[in-house]
């Protein structure tokens, strides 16, 4: 039985919906669970009773999910990871971003036990190392050096979608090829900066722990991926072209976190 959190209501969710706008919460953290296959069931209660819907995935390395509803299932959700019993502290550095969405962008509520929350093998431990993280408002100025090699981490339909300007695609059809592209493409001799980014940085932290161990001299990645960026960095500054896809109905997001218009 999971403890309601501080700020949570038993009579809350209202008997009657609001017109408002759902709000989306994406989230992830590497952190020791040896506990997850027991922490499934009561998150996935505390989901259903704040009346949630989306994906959950809980491994022994760590949280990743998006989920929808309303305000104050949102924030009921995200102060029982960071504060409630169910995880006692172990997610203090949660990385969250929020968007919201016209209608649910999901269509029912998931909870996924995973060997890994984001797949690339045993060859990465992000828990030990990572590489630099590189905040929004500072991430055109790395980019725009000539001695830099901007890299986007993520699958070639979602780089088609949109990108940076100047950057590589791995051309990779799943993140788990990324060590292939490593070993064929990337030399620490040669390419001494790297920056890294993908939605919303997760697959980074992966990536960049790879490229360390590996002997890659620097390696940075953009602190909360793309979506960060879309969300703070006025679009007349900009350096990022088209849209960024993301898992759920809404397909794309623009600058500002604006759905794409269907």
């Amino acid at each position: 039985m999971i403890a309601p959190s501080p700020g949570f209501s038993p009579d809350w969710p209202p008997d009657k919906p609001t017109a408002m706008a759902h709000r989306v919460a994406a989230f992830y953290q590497f952190a020791a669970l040896p506990d997850f296959r027991e922490l499934r069931e009561p998150l996935r209660a505390l989901c259903a009773a704040l009346q949630l819907k989306g994906s959950v995935l809980l491994a022994h390395e760590g949280i990743n999910g998006t989920l929808a509803g309303n305000d104050e299932g949102i924030a009921a959700f995200v102060d029982a990871l960071q504060h409630g019993p169910l995880f006692a502290g172990r997610l203090d550095h949660l990385e969250l971003k929020y968007s919201t969405a016209d209608a649910t962008p999901f269509r029912r509520l998931k909870v996924r036990l995973k060997k890994e929350i984001v797949t690339l093998g045993d060859a990465a431990d992000p828990t030990r190392q990572v590489g630099t993280y590189v905040d929004a408002i500072n991430w055109n100025a790395l980019i725009s050096d000539p001695d830099t090699l901007v890299l986007d981490t993520r699958n070639a339909f979602e780089v088609a979608m949109g990108t940076f300007e100047g950057a590589v695609d791995p051309g990779i059809r799943s993140f788990g090829e990324f060590k292939q592209f490593t070993a064929e493409r990337l030399d620490p001799a040669k390419h001494r900066r790297i920056a890294m980014f993908c939605t919303g940085g997760i697959r980074c932290e992966k990536a960049s722990a790879y490229l360390l161990a590996r002997g890659f001299a620097e390696v940075f990645h953009l602190k909360g991926g793309i979506l960060k960026y879309l969300e703070g960095v006025p679009e007349s500054e900009s350096r990022w072209r088209g849209e960024c896809f993301v898992f759920d109905e809404r397909v794309a997001l623009g600058h500002g976190l604006r759905e794409r218009q269907k």
